[in-house]
């Protein structure tokens, strides 16, 4: 069939929709690296003129991988709610973006509308979407999520707190957890990337942060981002597992190089809502996802890499997730080279899980090797925290020293909540005044008090 459009007494001819959609994408080196992006801005303007015509009913009938190839493709057709589409299923991809900018669109008319909506029709959408479009749109939409706490409620944004040790040293991740709870962070979830990835470790690193939790009440949930399949040995042999973790993919060879499947995913979510450990809610699955996971996997297809991601939260709605991350810079430069592709990586991630449904964050990070630095890192920090976002990470310092990156610090969770009145959720906000960390109003207080009641017989055996 193919697309076309005409300009400037030329015209411009594209085979097919995975072809229209990676050459309207804005600039970035991943898709370059695969060959897949516009030869030139003038391909690139002329690809959005004929993907903004395109009806949003196109997107039903032609598959970017072919359905028979493709579990994830089979899972977006198969679960997509063709009356939640009808509002508006006569509209075309520029005619949503429209619809969406509306004043009379709301959290409510979004919610309703996300089950019909496919990941390849929001991701069109963004890509003729300036930045502040994108903003405007994620901050209209409403994600709740429960467990211990209550993340994503309006006026609020919470952090994980990402205590990482390069050794996993026991007392090293103690003492960045205190200092993270001492500046009000961690009401997402007290979050180990370990360094060794064996079920004994996971078990081990479970069993202190739920020793931590128990002893001082906090009303938090704890995650080891083991393989999903250590974790669910982890569960067998009774750990304490809150959620479960695991990275996603937007196709199913993409999810297969993860060692992973949707059958797999279904199991662990299963075992976990056995546990019943939730408080408020029973929302128990953390996915992590990242524009260019697809093509570092040689899985894409030639899906450009920004669709490839939206089809991942595809796959992370199955499951109702208490928290989705897009661990936005992480890759490196080869996927997203220099600070306006994180940023604008960043903010299309957001809008495309927020309008999918889903309970976003952001690991609002870069590498070493990456044409940015922390800086820009403020600038996004504070783009997303306009736009809404349900989450970011708290890392002692922003320097991950185990997973050798740089992330957003305790003292950035500080900072945009004060500029943008951010508050925490409600249940660990309580805490936080219980324990004289914050005052009545949320500000934190001086921490020698707080201390004082965190630190005694804080030792590595008192917590195994």
């Amino acid at each position: 069939m193919g697309f076309s459009h005409s300009m400037g007494g030329c015209t411009y001819r594209f085979d097919d929709l995975k072809t229209l959609l990676a050459k309207a994408t804005p600039t970035r080196s991943g898709d370059v690296l695969a060959g897949v992006a516009a030869e030139s801005e003038t391909v690139r303007a002329a690809a959005r003129y004929a993907l903004a015509d395109l009806p949003l009913k196109h997107f039903l009938s032609e598959a970017l991988i072919p359905y028979e190839q493709d579990d994830v493709t089979r899972l977006i057709l198969d679960t997509h709610d063709t009356e939640a589409f009808a509002p508006v299923s006569h509209l075309t991809v520029g005619q949503l973006r429209e619809w969406l900018l509306s004043d009379e669109r709301d959290a409510a008319s979004l919610a309703a509308l996300s089950r019909g909506l496919t990941p390849e029709m929001v991701a069109a959408v963004s890509k003729l979407m300036r930045n502040q479009d994108l903003i405007l749109t994620a901050r209209k939409c409403s994600v709740v999520t429960r467990f211990r706490t209550t993340i994503g409620l309006p006026g609020r944004m919470s952090v994980r707190l990402q205590p990482n040790h390069p050794t996993d040293d026991t007392q090293g991740i103690v003492a960045s957890i205190i200092d993270g709870l001492l500046y009000g962070c961690g009401d997402a979830v007290i979050g180990i990337n370990p360094a060794t990835d064996s079920v004994a470790m996971a078990m081990k690193l479970l069993r202190l942060l739920d020793d931590f939790r128990l002893r001082y009440e906090v009303p938090i949930q704890s995650c080891v981002l083991a393989h999903v399949t250590n974790t669910m040995e982890a569960m067998a042999h009774g750990a304490p597992v809150d959620l479960v973790f695991q990275s996603v993919g937007g196709t199913q060879k993409t999810n297969e190089s993860f060692g992973i499947s949707l059958a797999l995913l279904r199991e662990a979510q299963q075992a976990a809502m056995a546990l019943r450990r939730g408080t408020v809610g029973s929302d128990c699955m953390y996915f992590e996802t990242g524009q260019g996971s697809a093509l570092s996997a040689d899985a894409a297809f030639g899906v450009d890499q920004q669709t490839c991601e939206a089809r991942a939260y595809g796959v992370a709605r199955t499951f109702r997730p208490l928290l989705v991350n897009s661990v936005v810079g992480f890759i490196g430069p080869e996927y997203l080279f220099d600070s306006k592709q994180i940023i604008r990586a960043g903010l299309e991630d957001h809008f495309c899980g927020k309008l999918l449904g889903l309970p976003m964050g952001c690991d609002i990070c870069y590498t070493n090797h990456a044409e940015a630095d922390q800086d820009d890192m403020d600038s996004l920090l504070t783009l997303l925290a306009v736009a809404g976002v349900n989450f970011i990470m708290g890392v002692p310092g922003a320097d991950d020293i185990m997973l050798n990156y740089q992330s957003t610090s305790f003292h950035d969770a500080l900072y945009v909540r004060s500029v943008l009145g951010l508050r925490r959720a409600p249940e660990f906000e309580a805490w936080l005044a219980k324990m004289q960390i914050t005052d009545e109003n949320g500000r934190l207080i001086p921490a020698k008090a707080a201390m004082s009641r965190l630190l005694p017989e804080m030792t590595t055996s008192s917590l195994r």
